[in-house]
């Protein structure tokens, strides 16, 4: 049989030979249709950056003498079209412009990307979906036009259906909507525990990225981006917490899962913890410690612990850049694109509402969000 095999005069040969380069083809080729699916949007990102996450054009806009010079100067990009008579205009504006990039991103991109762009998006939208939750969990009035505010089809709906539903249908709608057992656990006791409640969205959103698909090679990427986000989430509350005074057993019950650095041990070590500053000490030998070491004495002439979560944002802005430096011929450029673009939306309102009130730049420069100069 092998002799047959092996015979360059009968066909099993040739078929055989023709199976291998077949195969080499495969192998070879894998990777190579992965880089030119990203081709093009990768270049397109590049092209457009984000410059208003650098300290130098943040300040060139701020310096406009008005509303009115702020949109032009935004507008003179073809990537802005600002519209709006005051800050609040200007700012639902901006929203729009960030929901705007990202579909024409979304659809620039391979469809193998859609599920990393929807459950993106779905991030943006939680915030909506819990602030809802917890006005109709409060029985407050819930301004309707905030469903306008949402960007996925399916979030609008959610939205719709919580201000129409009486509160007892709330975890059933919420099940409807694959939010889950512990999600609608959380909306459905007597007693509402909105601490128990936030931690179980955001779990929710994290088992979305880990599910989603995204295309060969591109898994190291996501995942490096999912825990960093995860890290940066755990920390984040824990800071609140400790502010609050929480206690430990309370603080344990926030853990969202194992980041980059952050495991289960060691966040359970950081819970030990009596206070922020003793927090932050416990953070040493990671990569959080020492810009929460140099931010401290802010936060301490602040009392807010806003000063620090912005501190881990500009951090997590370096993450991102790197993910895109090590990945940069697949998902890397998406991910820092997106990551980048969100705050470069923030850092704008920002300056929108600081101009319309004369806020002076030394007042409100600690919350811009921006890349290390």
């Amino acid at each position: 049989m092998f002799e047959i095999l092996f015979d360059p005069y009968n066909y099993p040969f040739w078929i055989f030979i023709i199976a291998i380069l077949v195969g080499a083809i495969i192998v070879i080729s894998r990777p190579f249709s992965t880089y030119v699916k990203f081709a093009y949007p990768n270049a397109k990102f590049e092209a457009v950056g984000n410059p208003f996450i650098k300290e130098k054009e943040l300040n060139r806009l701020f310096d406009s003498k008005n509303l009115n010079e702020f949109k032009d100067s935004l507008n003179a990009l073809k990537d802005y079209n600002i519209i709006g008579e005051n800050a609040q205009e200007i700012q639902k504006s901006l929203d729009d412009a960030l929901i705007q990039t990202i579909n024409l991103s979304k659809k620039d991109s391979s469809k193998e990307m859609y599920s990393f762009y929807n459950t993106y998006i779905e991030k943006i939208d939680i915030y909506l979906i819990k602030n809802t939750l917890k006005n109709k969990l409060h029985d407050k009035k819930i301004d309707e036009s905030i469903i306008d505010s949402a960007i996925l089809q399916k979030t609008k709906n959610l939205l719709n259906e919580i201000i129409t539903n009486e509160k007892e249908k709330i975890p059933e709608l919420l099940k409807n909507y694959d939010f889950g057992e512990d999600v609608a656990n959380a909306v459905s006791n007597d007693e509402i525990d909105f601490l128990t409640l936030d931690t179980a969205i955001d779990k929710y959103i994290i088992e979305m990225f880990k599910k989603l698909k995204v295309p060969y090679n591109c898994e190291q990427g996501k995942n490096k981006f999912i825990n960093r986000m995860i890290d940066i989430i755990n920390i984040k509350n824990l800071l609140r917490a400790k502010q609050l005074s929480y206690d430990e057993k309370t603080c344990i019950n926030m853990f969202l899962g194992d980041g980059q650095e952050i495991s289960l041990w060691k966040y359970e070590e950081m819970s030990q913890t009596d206070q922020v500053s003793q927090l932050i000490s416990s953070l040493e030998g990671t990569s959080y410690f020492d810009i929460l070491k140099d931010s401290i004495e802010e936060y301490n002439k602040e009392g807010s612990v806003q000063v620090l979560e912005n501190s881990l944002d500009r951090l997590f802005i370096k993450f991102v850049e790197d993910i895109s430096i090590q990945n940069y011929v697949n998902i890397g450029p998406t991910i820092r694109f997106l990551v980048s673009k969100e705050f470069e939306i923030r850092n704008l309102k920002i300056i929108a509402k600081s101009i319309e009130e004369n806020i002076r730049l030394d007042i409100i420069k600690n919350f811009f969000i921006k890349e290390a100069s």
